[in-house]
């Protein structure tokens, strides 16, 4: 059964409420451009470090509006034909053969081009189907600056009218109007003609106390004094010069073992056996080892100097 999209919203609030049933916490202003993304029908341009909830903002926006999500992840060398649409040329050379055959019999002529090049043959790609879909969906280009600048100019056409052009078919224009976002981790300077067509939003990593919300949010058996230090060792180790800092869904994944683990402090013992939960590169974990623990051990000796004094 199809999904039946919600009514636009009617303010921020409504939105950030809306995001927080998805489970999805929004700050004011990530509120407010969502909000406005759905009213004025903009496409939006999320950038920020990996990992602080640029892509779940897609996710959570589909769950919340009731729309489906289609998702073109981009990479170096995408082309039209995997973000578009391409021809499906096995299929048109077996109709060729089929109605050449047939025709040959009945002398009624060759086969004409537009036969073959039609809907039917269609191979539909992510942009393509989020354009033709008779249904509003939120359309998500992921990493947009993985690509190269002409794919850029491509884009274009589709995010000021929401429309592509096909030469043998002609011009396809959306029937229902998408949320768009795209994506950027901020690795290469995107192009003005395509950032005066989005919205803009930058994402960084929360507060202290905003990620702890986001950890018993989706952590909900996590205590609450455990949360709060798990975000302050996340913290530091965020400090340090890493490949890959941890993000927030690992964050919350770390919550989630430490409640399996049965632990309610995230002690040396604790930290170092599950640190690669929130650590993914060998070099990051030595340097993580050798600046974070010797802190985890001095803070565990002041807490345990306080109470003997206390």
């Amino acid at each position: 059964m199809a999904v039946t999209p919600r009514d636009l919203p009617d303010s921020p609030a409504e939105v950030a409420d809306a995001l927080r049933g998805a489970s999805y916490l929004a700050d004011d202003s990530t509120a407010l451009i969502a909000f406005l993304a759905q009213r004025l029908g903009k496409p939006v341009l999320v950038e920020g470090p990996a990992g602080v909830g640029k892509t779940e903002l897609a996710k959570a926006l589909s769950r919340s509006t009731g729309r489906e999500l289609v998702r073109l992840q981009c990479y170096e060398g995408l082309d039209e034909a995997k973000a578009l649409y391409e021809w499906n040329y096995r299929k048109q050379l077996l109709q060729i053969q089929a109605t050449a055959t047939a025709r040959a019999e009945d002398e009624s002529g060759p086969v004409a081009m537009g036969e073959i090049f039609t809907a039917e043959f269609l191979l539909e790609r992510p942009l393509m189907r989020a354009i033709a879909s008779p249904d509003p969906v939120v359309l998500l280009i992921d990493e947009i600056d993985k690509t190269d600048q002409e794919f850029e100019a491509m884009l274009l056409e589709l995010l000021s009218d929401f429309q592509i052009t096909i030469p043998e078919m002609g011009r396809i224009g959306a029937t229902t109007h998408p949320i768009v976002l795209l994506t950027s981790n901020n690795s290469r300077e995107l192009t003005e003609a395509l950032k005066r067509r989005c919205l803009y939003l930058w994402l960084d990593y929360p507060s202290r106390e905003r990620e702890v919300e986001i950890i018993r949010l989706h952590a909900p058996e996590i205590d609450e004094r455990l949360a709060a230090r798990l975000v302050e060792v996340v913290d530091m180790v965020r400090e340090l010069d890493l490949k890959k800092p941890p993000s927030i869904a690992e964050a919350i994944d770390w919550a989630r073992t430490l409640i399996l683990m049965g632990v309610d402090d995230i002690d040396e013992k604790t930290f170092r056996e599950s640190l690669s939960i929130i650590i993914k590169h060998r070099t990051d974990l030595d340097l993580v080892a050798e600046k974070i623990v010797p802190r985890l051990g001095q803070a565990a000796n002041g807490s345990a100097s306080g109470n003997g004094t206390g």
